[in-house]
């Protein structure tokens, strides 16, 4: 789902709400969290999930087209985790919904 399929949807379950003041609404979401992120706080939706950031260790890599060797620098990166109800959810789903294997 795209950030304008998720605008549209809450929309029509909110027909009240302007589809601007909704996409207000979730813009303003996403640019607190990120700021909350980059600046190294978690962030916890309760039955959905957390977001924090992790620091992933300077290694050595390998330059895919020459094959010689890079140094990587620390780096960090977001990290979810979903909640026990969000995984509960997704598992149920895969019963009534089972996943296609070629």
């Amino acid at each position: 789902m795209t950030k304008s399929q998720l605008i549209e949807r809450i929309s029509l379950k909110l027909p009240h709400l302007q589809q601007r003041d909704v996409e207000m609404a979730i813009n303003i979401t996403i640019d607190v969290m990120t700021h909350h992120l980059a600046h190294g706080q978690r962030i916890e939706i309760r039955g959905f999930g957390r977001f924090s950031v992790i620091q992933r260790a300077a290694r050595m890599g390998r330059n895919p087209k020459t094959g010689e060797q890079v140094s990587l620098p620390i780096r960090h990166a977001t990290h979810f985790k979903p909640g026990l109800d969000l995984r509960e959810r997704v598992s149920l789903s895969r019963d009534r919904f089972p996943l296609i294997k070629d």
